[in-house]
């Protein structure tokens, strides 16, 4: 009897686990254990399976924006080697503004990203969060399209990998787990300039992507209180800490977001760099994560004008 109730408590578990939109039912050895990820392992070489991504996002009309961030190649530039890997980040301005309305902070892990990555034993992987994470970290229950976006996401895993996707066996997370915010003591124009001239001062960092989701989210008609995200890299500190841990791409680069609220207060926010080292089981890396939440903390009372 006792062997029964033990084998019925270890199906339920795994009945439990098999949620998110078509996620499979798998045993913990089968897992990527990324809380909030889905992902799929491709049938193909790491050049064709990115090669196959990037076709897709072309012929899609819908996303209007796409930024490509290639680590390994960021590591040779530092005589260092790394696996292949490369993370792209896209917008589709009809689908995220719903999401953008409904929680600005959403802009933090705004727009979608999928990692493409071959580990040590050759096998490639396209990785990206999963809207179960989204919804959950931003308060986004009952959004209008999360069928539709998880849809997306998933197809564009599956066209990249000719692969089913998996899902990790935790797929959501506390509500703003992870996310620093400040108030700001200036308008939204003069916290985000001081925020880029701050970044700029400093020589290990570089901005390297801008995103204004007000503006995006006007193309389509959405009405959308100041939000801007900034993309910023170190490269000498990620390289050091993707060796350690391969999937810490998918929140790289490094993300600031400006954003106003409905009523008038600036805000700026951020990922704690601790919060990544759990949620991508980074291990011996303390020196380069204080580095890292030091400079961002540094950021953004100067752009919040601190006392």
């Amino acid at each position: 009897m006792n062997k029964l109730i033990s084998v019925f408590c270890v199906f339920l578990f795994l009945i439990s686990c098999s949620g998110d939109s078509s996620g499979d039912v798998l045993l913990p050895s089968e897992v990527l254990n990324v809380p909030g990820t889905r992902y799929s392992a491709s049938k193909t070489s790491f050049n064709t399976t990115y090669s196959s991504l990037n076709n897709v996002l072309a012929e899609d009309e819908r996303i209007n924006e796409i930024i490509e961030v290639d680590l390994a190649a960021n590591a040779r530039s530092l005589g260092r080697v790394l696996h292949p890997l490369k993370v792209v980040l896209f917008q589709n301005p009809e689908l995220d503004s719903n999401l953008l309305q409904r929680n600005q902070l959403a802009g933090l892990d705004l727009p979608h990203k999928i990692l493409v990555y071959q580990n040590s034993d050759d096998v490639v992987y396209a990785l990206y969060n999963s809207v179960a994470y989204l919804v959950s970290r931003y308060n986004l229950q009952e959004t209008e399209n999360l069928d539709q976006i998880s849809e997306t996401l998933e197809g564009l895993a599956t066209s990249a990998t000719s692969a089913e996707v998996k899902r990790a066996s935790n797929i959501t997370v506390e509500a703003e787990e992870g996310i620093i915010t400040k108030v700001s003591n200036l308008n939204f124009e003069e916290t985000y300039s001081n925020l880029v001239n701050a970044i700029s001062l400093n020589e290990n960092f570089k901005v390297i992507g801008e995103i204004d989701h007000q503006t995006n989210a006007s193309d389509v008609g959405v009405n959308l209180s100041p939000t801007k995200l900034i993309l910023l890299e170190n490269i000498v500190l990620e390289t050091s800490l993707v060796q350690s841990s391969q999937t810490l791409a998918l929140d790289l680069p490094l993300k600031i977001l400006v954003w106003e609220d409905e009523g008038g207060m600036v805000k700026i926010s951020y990922n704690n760099p601790f919060y990544l080292e759990e949620r991508h089981s980074i291990t011996n890396h303390q020196t380069e994560l204080e580095q890292l939440l030091v400079a961002l903390d540094e950021f953004s009372s100067v752009a919040a004008a601190a006392n």
